[in-house]
């Protein structure tokens, strides 16, 4: 993904994954609640924040050298914004963070809590027998978190809960500290699922405890 950023199957060491792997079981043996957590590498490809990104860099660079060569006319301008483009398109293609200020905070934001709704369909956490699925949602390129509760739980749980976990969570992969704070964040998804829905006798595991991962189509 450039820029140091690791990609969804590479981002958890293999020791890292059997850690939260044992969290969910540990978390789920004392909940109806089922718990998964999945990695994606971003939530959206921003094209259109790759393609300002790259025309307006294009432009300040040819400025700056139709200015160092002494010409600066529209016929030697533009030329060089059309050449200039192509390698500014592709520094963006490489360094997928470099879109993100283009993209802007609340289509990030928007990009993010879409692919999260997405996928806790695709995964089919809905399916729970009380509806009691819970997704643990990480996008590692906006460095954001959503966690989504079906309908059984969010009837009986304020989402206000469910944010400040995310919040949480965020903070730890900012900080490096991924691994143990998502592993925290699942005991705290526990502790409160447990209140509400206590594991019944003929519980059974319907979600896989596995990290999910999925990488961006190109």
């Amino acid at each position: 993904m450039g820029e140091g950023v690791k990609m969804a199957e590479e981002f958890f060491s293999p020791m890292e994954q059997e850690r939260v792997r044992a969290a969910v079981a540990q978390a789920e043996g004392i909940t109806s609640g089922e718990i998964a957590t999945m990695v994606v590498d971003s939530s959206d490809s921003y094209r259109e924040a790759e393609i300002l990104g790259a025309v307006l860099l294009s432009g300040l660079l040819s400025v700056m050298i139709a200015v160092v060569i002494h010409h600066v006319t529209i016929w030697s301008y533009i030329p060089l914004v059309i050449l200039i483009y192509f390698p500014s398109w592709y520094l963006f293609r490489l360094v997928p963070r470099l879109k993100l200020p283009f993209a802007g905070r609340r289509r990030v934001a928007e990009a993010v809590r879409e692919r999260a709704v997405r996928a806790f369909y695709e995964k089919e956490l809905y399916r729970t027998r009380e509806e009691t699925g819970i997704l643990i949602f990480i996008s590692l390129l906006e460095r954001k978190v959503w966690i989504l509760g079906d309908r059984g739980i969010n009837e009986k749980i304020n989402p206000d809960f469910w944010q400040k976990l995310a919040a949480q969570l965020a903070g730890g992969l900012r900080e490096g500290r991924a691994c143990e704070t998502l592993c925290t964040v699942i005991a705290g998804c526990s502790a409160e699922l447990a209140r509400h829905f206590p594991r019944r006798a003929d519980d059974r595991n319907e979600l896989r405890d596995e990290i999910l991962t999925e990488r961006l189509s190109p």
